[in-house]
């Protein structure tokens, strides 16, 4: 989708821009998963995205399984799709700090309870909410032996 490769880059971030790094991507999931929009002339009018781009896209989602097209021609989320609500949330609460010279123009609402805030939020499993300035990484179980051998030996491959 981005017309670049990350394979070199051994990082869950670069490997999720491959799938909805793209602009228009995360506009489509943000109507699929907030407006309820599920056609492709509802897409393409919400968002006046050309049509060739919005076929790609949703084409793209369809192939990667972040939604699946029914046999009535909607576009429905999956639960790999639903999943993107979170990062779009915190995307959202970003865009109000830094991006917006407004008060927010959308507030996130917890159905079940009728009008709790939502929010993203760092958690630690042990000490609850932590500020972004508290958290490091650290290599995870999921870090190729041959990335981390040629770190040690001095080249960098990613």
């Amino acid at each position: 989708m981005l017309g670049k490769t990350y394979d070199s880059q051994v990082c869950s971030i670069a490997r999720s821009l491959e799938l909805v790094g793209e602009r228009w991507s995360l506009l489509i999931i943000r109507d699929a998963l907030f407006a309820g929009v599920t056609r492709f002339g509802d897409f393409q009018h919400n968002l006046g995205i050309a049509t060739n781009v919005l076929a790609s896209r949703l084409d793209a989602f369809v192939a990667s399984g972040v939604m699946t097209r029914d046999d009535d021609a909607q576009y429905l989320l999956t639960e790999k799709g639903r999943a993107l609500a979170v990062a779009l949330i915190a995307l959202t609460e970003w865009g109000d700090e830094w991006a917006s010279p407004i008060e927010p123009p959308i507030l996130y609402r917890h159905t079940a309870c009728g009008d709790g805030a939502v929010h993203a939020r760092t958690v630690c499993d042990e000490c609850g909410p932590v500020p972004p300035a508290e958290v490091a990484v650290r290599i995870g179980p999921g870090m190729p032996a041959e990335y981390l051998a040629a770190r040690r030996g001095g080249t960098r491959a990613g």
